[in-house]
């Protein structure tokens, strides 16, 4: 093979693009002889017989008027016999362009031939982000991108769905309709997918020896390789990292920028706007942060950014800023930790109108979102709780006890007799109907998601204060929902991430009550996750069944990205998700062990651990993207990739609060050999509780 290498590079390639053009670099970096060209006939014109000849347009994703692809170039491309490459020609005579060039978004490159195999089988699929292709109809195309269902595969074809020729062969020559050359750029991938494409393409070109590229160039990438020792000190270099990406994001808002803030976040039913330049001045917390990247990559390498003020995001970011203000002795990490928990308590809507009359059925409860300050989730209040409880216990302070305590027993008066409040409430129904009726309400609702990190606060608090109805209706909730594993629990985007979140309630309902009955519970679903933990650390996704099932099924490819929806399209696909399961599980599975010391969920979480540790973004072209995580990890290919069909949280996104904020806090806990439960054991919140349960409370 290194036979056929030498051959190949000893050949010649003309080449008409920019000279900063991701495969130009390629080549040269890899030892190939480049003629570069200004002018696409001079290129033609120098090549020899049978020399393969690259026409590639300048500024993609604008049209190249060089590139004016006529009769007569053609001509004598055919009489030298060239081995051409055309990529994105403004005209190409005899090739029907219909119209300007389009805009994909949800659009992935799917394979229509065998050529690839074994790397990309037909109908394999490519992320060719943010794609722009000039429309055309040809018979037989090599590559296509349109909207289709699957993981790795378009799951139905290419039926119900517009299909856009993107590689294909006409006379003999290569053209493409779109920019494969941004590979770098762009940040295609499966990295080794692409990989296999331009080896093809160049192979085809040379016509001669299989081209084999050496280390493929990724401007993001995980920190680590999925094997080998990690340095000693990787863990705490991670958590460095991890906190200082929420200034290099510059995520906080600044009055400066507000009105674009505004601008961008509308009603929140669509909040995305242009990243922010790191140049923008930066905000201290006290006027909030935002939550972070869409899964959309531009075809520049950059993500939009999600311009939206939600309550839990402040809780958990105060967290984990005051987390690492305290392990790296970072006063300014503090001093915004402080800032977002006044924000969400003080100054801003979310707990402020009826929710701060003392008097209001709704009195103590945290509004969703600034757009939504009246509707209320229990999962999103429980992660706002946790957050500042943690917070409070890392900057040593008690000054938000009265509002955590308020915001427990809000919720907790809210929930049904069996334990359960449901999936949102409405603060216009809660005004009309009064907290009790909430309370006499009896019904059950198995969705982890929704309901079990609210059950811990309420064992939380139970421990701090001893008030038994939080401990009684918690059991009972908890026995249902046990006894119901797992044919009658509810799922959305996994039947994982249900396990995943209930593994801190059994957690702490084994500390507060250390039964034989409670530890097995807790066991069944530890067991239970890690038989899906790969070697690696990572915890592979599982969808459930149809009863369970919360979001819109994928029966077509017209019903992708239309929904919320899991990262796989069945069972057995190695997607890990960060957002939903492997984030949640880190943290649950470290109060599991503490509480326990039991070395199967000690090893559990070490070894999760290390996976995050390893799956870190790092990338030097993108300085917001350093140092995040992003939802979708497949552990096998070890790269970022997954379905990119949730239409809010796809593969990758990051999150300021429910992804980076509890791996950055649990890997600090891990770190400093302190649990959640350990480290707040000494809260003097009893006082502000035993006063809000006599206001609150019958």
């Amino acid at each position: 093979m290194l036979v056929s290498f030498s051959v190949v590079q000893a050949q010649e390639l003309f080449f008409y693009g920019e000279t900063q053009n991701d495969l130009y670099k390629l080549l040269i970096k890899e030892g190939y002889k480049v003629r570069h060209f200004n002018d696409p006939e001079k290129a033609v014109r120098a090549a020899g017989k049978n020399d393969p000849v690259f026409l590639i347009a300048k500024n993609y994703p604008e049209l190249d008027p060089q590139m004016h692809v006529s009769a007569d170039l053609l001509k004598t491309i055919k009489r030298k016999k060239l081995r051409a490459y055309i990529e994105y020609p403004s005209v190409y005579e005899g090739l029907d362009i219909q119209g300007p060039p389009i805009e994909t978004r949800l659009e992935r490159g799917v394979v229509t031939t065998d050529g690839l195999a074994p790397v990309l089988p037909r109908m394999g699929l490519l992320g060719l982000h943010n794609s722009y292709v000039l429309p055309v109809e040809i018979p037989d195309p090599l590559i296509v991108l349109a909207k289709v269902v699957g993981y790795d595969k378009a799951e139905y074809g290419l039926t119900d769905t517009k299909v856009y020729p993107a590689l294909f062969k006409k006379d003999g020559i290569l053209i493409s309709t779109t920019g494969l050359t941004n590979f770098q750029k762009g940040r295609y991938g499966p990295a080794r997918s692409v990989k296999a494409v331009w080896e093809y393409i160049l192979s085809d070109r040379f016509g001669g020896p299989a081209v084999r590229l050496g280390d493929w160039p990724q401007d993001v990438k995980p920190a680590f390789p999925k094997d080998g020792a990690l340095p000693n000190d990787a863990r705490l270099e991670s958590i460095k990292k991890g906190a200082e990406w929420y200034k290099k994001g510059n995520f906080f808002l600044h009055a400066s920028w507000k009105d674009n803030w505004l601008k961008y976040q509308g009603d929140g039913t669509m909040p995305v706007g242009p990243p922010l330049s790191p140049n923008l001045a930066q905000g201290d917390g006290s006027m909030g942060i935002l939550e972070g990247h869409t899964s959309t990559i531009n075809y520049d390498g950059s993500q939009q950014y999600r311009y939206w003020m939600r309550a839990d995001v402040q809780g958990e970011a105060s967290m984990a800023l005051a987390a690492a203000g305290q392990l790296l002795g970072n006063q300014e990490f503090k001093n915004k930790s402080t800032n977002l928990l006044d924000f969400v308590f003080h100054t801003s809507n979310l707990r402020a109108a009826e929710k701060d009359n003392p008097a209001s059925p709704s009195y103590g409860m945290i509004g969703w979102a600034v757009t939504h300050p009246g509707s209320f989730y229990a999962d999103d209040n429980a992660r706002t709780l946790l957050g500042a409880i943690a917070a409070s216990s890392y900057l040593e302070t008690d000054k938000w006890d009265k509002e955590i305590a308020e915001g427990i027993l809000a919720n907790f008066r809210l929930t049904g007799k069996k334990g359960f409040q449901g999936e949102r409430l409405e603060e216009v129904a809660i005004l009309q109907e009064g907290w009790k009726a909430y309370a006499d309400r009896d019904f059950v609702h198995i969705s982890p998601h929704f309901e079990s990190w609210m059950w811990a606060c309420y064992l939380w608090l139970y421990d701090k204060t001893g008030y038994k109805p939080l401990f009684e209706k918690t059991k009972e909730a908890i026995r249902i929902t046990m006894e119901a594993y797992p044919q009658d629990w509810l799922w959305g985007s996994s039947m994982q991430m249900q396990r995943a979140r209930m593994i801190l309630p059994l957690a702490w309902l084994v500390r507060v009550e250390d039964t034989q009955e409670h530890r097995q519970w807790l066991d069944q679903l530890v067991t239970e996750i890690t038989k899906y933990q790969d070697e690696c650390g990572a915890i592979r996704e599982e969808i459930g069944g149809d009863k369970g099932r919360k979001f819109r099924a994928l029966n077509s490819n017209s019903d992708y990205g239309l929904d919320e929806g899991s990262l796989i399209f069945r069972n057995g696909e190695t997607a890990s998700c960060l957002l939903y399961t492997c984030n949640f599980a880190l943290f649950g599975l470290a109060e599991a062990a503490a509480a326990t010391q039991d070395e199967k969920y000690i090893n559990a979480v070490n070894k999760l651990s290390d996976f995050m540790t390893r799956v870190q973004v790092t990338s030097s072209v993108h300085p917001d993207l350093d140092g995040a995580w992003f939802r979708g990890f497949d552990y096998t290919r070890w790269d970022y990739w997954a379905s990119n069909s949730d239409i809010g949280w796809g593969t990758w996104c990051t999150l300021t609060g429910w992804i980076q904020s509890w791996i950055v806090t649990t890997q600090i806990q891990l770190e400093t050999g302190k649990s959640f439960w350990d480290l707040t054991k000494t809260s003097a919140i009893a006082g502000d509780a035993e006063k809000a349960v006599e206001n609150m409370l019958d």
